[in-house]
C-alpha cells in the first residue's frame, strides 16, 4: 500500500477491483490517461513501465511527486502529447470518460495507443438514473449502465469486453454524502464544464493519515461488495484490442 498516495473510500473500493485486473494482466507498459493526483499511478508504477498524462497543472504536480519516486513518468498534457507511434500493453482511464462529450470518438482515439492484443480498462460512475448534484458539480456529462459502457468499448474497437459493478453498499452512503456536499456548493455549477472537470480530481482528497484510516475502514467493504456483483455505484470495464488479421 502506497501511504503517500491516499485514497478516498470510493476510490479504495475501485482500486480493489483494478488491482486484481492489473495483477492478472501483468502488463509491461502502462499508459494512464487523466491520472489525476497519481494515487493509482503510484500503485501501478513500481511493477511496470508506467506513463501517466494529466492536463490539470495542479494535479500534475502532485502526481509527479508521487509517481516519479515509484519509478514512473508523468506528462502535463494529454495522450496527444505522446509520440504517436508509442503503444502500451495496457491503456487505462479511471473516472475520465464521463467528463468527455464525445466519448466514442475519444475512446476510439485512446485505443490507438494500445498494442495489438493489449487491454483497455475504463472506469466510470454507474447508472444514468443516479445522475445527481455531485455529477453536475464535477463536470460529468453522463453516467453509464453496465451494458452501455461495454457497448461503448465494443464500438470503439474492443472485443471480449467484461465489466464489474462495484461499491455496494458503502458507495451508496458515500455518494449520498457527496450529493449533499454538492447541493451546498451550487455556485460551482456556474463554472464551465471544463473548469469543473479540471478541479474534480482535487476534490475531497484525503490527507495521508486520513487515507490510512480509510484503507483500514474500507477493507472489509472491498470484500463485501463482491456479494452483490450487479449492485453498486461504479463500473470498471475492460476489453482487448485485437491485432491485425
Amino acid at each position: 500500500m502506497n501511504t503517500d498516495a491516499p485514497l478516498g473510500p470510493l476510490a479504495m473500493l475501485r482500486w480493489s477491483i483494478v488491482k486484481e485486473l492489473v495483477d492478472d494482466l501483468q502488463p509491461k507498459r502502462v499508459l494512464e490517461i487523466g491520472c489525476g493526483q497519481g494515487a493509482f499511478g503510484a500503485r501501478i508504477a513500481p511493477s511496470t513501465d508506467y506513463l501517466g498524462v494529466e492536463a490539470d497543472p495542479t494535479s500534475f504536480e502532485v502526481a509527479r511527486r508521487r509517481i516519479e519516486p515509484a519509478g514512473g513518468r508523468v506528462i502535463c498534457g494529454t495522450h496527444a502529447d505522446i509520440d504517436p507511434l508509442d503503444t502500451f500493453d495496457l491503456v487505462c482511464a479511471f473516472e475520465v470518460i464521463e467528463h468527455i462529450e464525445d466519448d466514442l470518438g475519444t475512446l476510439t482515439d485512446w485505443l490507438t495507443r494500445v498494442s495489438p492484443g493489449g487491454t483497455a480498462i475504463i472506469s466510470a460512475p454507474a447508472w444514468p438514473e443516479r445522475f445527481g448534484a455531485w455529477d453536475e458539480m464535477v463536470g460529468h456529462y453522463r453516467r453509464y449502465s453496465p451494458t452501455g459502457l461495454d457497448a461503448l468499448l465494443t464500438e470503439a474497437g474492443c472485443r471480449d469486453v467484461q465489466h464489474v459493478v462495484y461499491g455496494w453498499p458503502l458507495g451508496m452512503v458515500t455518494e449520498t454524502a457527496r450529493n449533499e456536499v454538492a447541493k451546498r456548493r451550487r455556485r460551482s455549477a456556474e463554472a464551465s464544464i471544463s473548469d469543473r472537470t479540471a478541479s474534480s480530481g482535487r476534490m475531497l482528497q484525503p490527507k495521508r493519515f486520513v487515507g490510512l484510516l480509510v484503507s483500514v475502514g474500507v477493507y472489509p467493504f472491498a470484500a463485501l461488495q463482491k456479494v452483490r456483483p450487479s449492485a453498486g455505484v461504479g463500473l470498471v470495464s475492460r476489453g482487448i484490442v485485437p491485432g491485425p488479421r
